[in-house]
């Protein structure tokens, strides 16, 4: 590869661009002689450029950082992490390739497959460190879902698997021979992995510094896992919709408790189902019925491991969660409950979790108890006890609150609940993004959750059953795909999932969500859970720091939800304030009315935090807070 030599100025001419492009694209594999070359320009070299190095961040560029149209980086750490998506050498987010582009670059041009498809997945060195409750079958192909549609065994042969590549700093293949005339151009600011080299920051937050000296894989109450150390600026490029402008600003998503944004790797898998799979499933012969076929129930076993449940066959696709729990207050609870039975929720419950028991227990002459909280908005676990009795036919809790992000201690509550001879229901549908959830070792005999709280698509979601529990349950619905036989005088209705779907269900959304759970898996949920706490943390303390403001639910356990009201503001002024800013946030009671109103509200403002939020975006809603208190005390004075 030639060399480009230096000029008078220190700059690149057109022509030395060209051949510096022409080189480039002919050294990419499985290019041929002249590819990607730049017509036009005459590709002599010229002289080497000097070298043009940039400053790194410092803490007065946050704000700037924050409100460019780049995503916003964290200020939680010294250096930026290794990326989850490319190698364990992180890459500066300018040059580094789409995560996962690499690997199927060859593989695309072969199956006249769309690169995004696969460019929009993480990847990892290994797998999860567990083992699953279901088999799991290696996906032998670079577009992983292909494998779930049998037109995967009609390619004429499979593709040789890649060689392993070596970490490099900007994860680019065939990048070797490319570096060779730049390496004289490195600035010298930049270490020997191509990373700024880092410079010591101080913060008032005391947590921040402890949380860089922490180990990857050594966040409290995770165990180190197989995955890379978690990177917040690879995964903000995989979801587009962070890219979108509000107001003029940069959005800011902190809405993830009402419904989470999508990676490009589900959105791309919708697309390939209705471009390639579309059709019915299970009542057809031919190759697009069966491709969907496959996919579907693909799904429904990716969301069986996801949970830790025995077999796909306790796994049950609904609407969402409000109507998981519905499905089993009429099929089970019209069974199972008399007169003079109790049901136990608590005073955390979405309503939800409320609603469908409030209506059995008017229909069966039964009783609805509550277990109270302390002023943290924890469950109080003796209170609890108190209320079990060989009247209790059914517990049913929420596994982290939704309006306030107490995490309860649901597997010591299924225990007891048990004990005393009741079943046990959790509403995880706040859970599943934050927590790896074990159906078997919670003791659940009912677990619910929505897809779009996971990064799926809205209008799908999950009931979970015991196997034993759904074989005695009668059907909901009824109609097509639910039954084995029907005459005019009797219908044979299917075993379990099938007996609980009737009808067309939502095909597409559900090879969606087995889409979400392969994105989210190959970050690693402990990962995920790790950087949020962290960063929950971090947005507790700077709202500690706003004059006025109040936090509602302050539990030692919670998730990355926050409540709060602010003096002199109505909840829904608040929010129209920050979406000023670009800020999305939640303003009312969160269809949690029960709780909302234990601390003496009617409503609350409800910041709530994923996985591709950083500290500071936290920083831009912190000082629009801070403005707000301060306009509030010059319209008092």
């Amino acid at each position: 590869m030639t060399t480009p030599t230096a000029i008078s100025d220190g700059l690149l001419d057109e022509a030395a661009l060209a051949a510096l492009a022409n080189q480039l694209f002919a050294a990419l594999p499985g290019n041929a002689p002249g590819f990607g070359a730049v017509h036009g320009l005459s590709a002599s070299p010229p002289a080497a450029p000097s070298p043009r190095a940039s400053a790194p961040a410092t803490p007065a560029s946050a704000e700037a950082a924050a409100r460019s149209d780049a995503p916003a980086a964290p200020t939680a750490g010294a250096t930026a992490p290794p990326s989850p998506v490319t190698s364990a050498t992180p890459a500066p987010p300018s040059e580094v390739p789409a995560p996962g582009r690499a690997a199927a670059s060859s593989a695309s041009a072969a199956l006249a497959v769309p690169g995004p498809y696969a460019a929009a997945l993480p990847r990892v060195s290994s797998p999860i460190e567990r083992t699953p409750a279901v088999p799991v079958t290696t996906p032998g192909h670079p577009y992983y879902f292909l494998a779930e549609s049998s037109a995967l065994a009609s390619q004429p042969a499979a593709l040789a698997p890649a060689a392993p590549m070596e970490a490099r700093p900007f994860g680019m293949p065939g990048e070797a021979p490319l570096r060779e005339p730049l390496a004289s151009l490195a600035p010298p600011s930049l270490s020997a992995a191509g990373e700024p080299a880092a410079s010591p920051r101080s913060s008032h937050f005391y947590f921040l510094d402890a949380t860089r000296e922490r180990a990857p894989g050594a966040a409290r109450g995770f165990a180190p896992d197989a995955h890379p150390a978690f990177d917040v600026q690879a995964v903000r490029r995989d979801f587009p919709i962070l890219s979108e402008r509000v107001h003029g600003q940069p959005l800011i998503w902190f809405d993830n408790a009402a419904t989470t944004q999508k990676p490009q790797a589900v959105i791309d898998r919708l697309a390939y189902f209705y471009t390639h799979e579309n059709s019915n499933i299970h009542r057809a012969a031919h190759e697009l019925a069966a491709r969907a076929t496959d996919a579907y129930e693909s799904a429904r076993s990716k969301v069986a491991r996801f949970l830790g449940a025995s077999s796909s066959d306790e796994i049950i696709f609904v609407r969402g969660a409000t109507e998981g729990i519905n499905l089993v207050a009429q099929s089970w609870g019209r069974a199972n409950i008399g007169a003079g039975d109790e049901i136990v929720v608590s005073q955390l419950e979405h309503h939800a979790n409320i609603v469908p028991w409030l209506q059995l227990v008017k229909e069966k002459g039964a009783k609805l108890r509550v277990i109270p909280v302390d002023d943290s908005g924890q469950i109080l676990m003796q209170e609890y006890r108190g209320l079990l009795n060989d009247r209790t036919r059914l517990v049913a809790v929420s596994q982290v609150s939704n309006a306030l992000g107490t995490i309860t201690p649901v597997a010591e509550i299924a225990e007891l609940a048990h004990r005393a001879g009741a079943r046990v229901l959790i509403d995880g549908a706040q859970a599943v993004s934050h927590l790896r959830v074990n159906v078997q070792a919670l003791a659940a005999d009912f677990y619910v959750f929505s897809g779009h709280k996971v990064f799926a698509p809205t209008g799908i979601g999950v009931v979970f059953g015991n196997a034993d529990v759904l074989e005695s349950m009668p059907p909901w619905q009824g109609g097509g795909n639910m039954i084995e036989d029907v005459t005019f005088e009797r219908a044979i209705y299917q075993r379990p999932p099938a007996r609980f779907e009737a009808g067309t269900g939502n095909i597409a959304d559900a090879v969606g969500l087995g889409a979400a759970i392969d994105y989210i898996e190959r970050i690693g949920l402990e990962s995920i859970g790790s950087y949020e706490h962290d960063l929950l943390v971090y947005a507790t303390e700077g709202l500690r720091t706003v004059p006025g403001l109040h936090l509602i639910g302050t539990a030692a356990d919670k998730a990355s939800v926050q409540s709060f009201v602010l003096d002199g503001y109505r909840p829904e002024e608040v929010g129209s304030a920050l979406n000023r800013e670009g800020i999305a946030v939640r303003a009312g009671h969160h269809c949690a009315q029960p709780i909302v109103r234990r601390f003496g509200q009617e409503a609350t403002v409800r910041p709530s935090l994923a996985f591709y939020n950083t500290c500071a975006e936290v920083d831009v809603m912190i000082r629009a807070l801070h403005r707000l208190a301060s306009q509030n005390g010059r319209r008092r004075s």
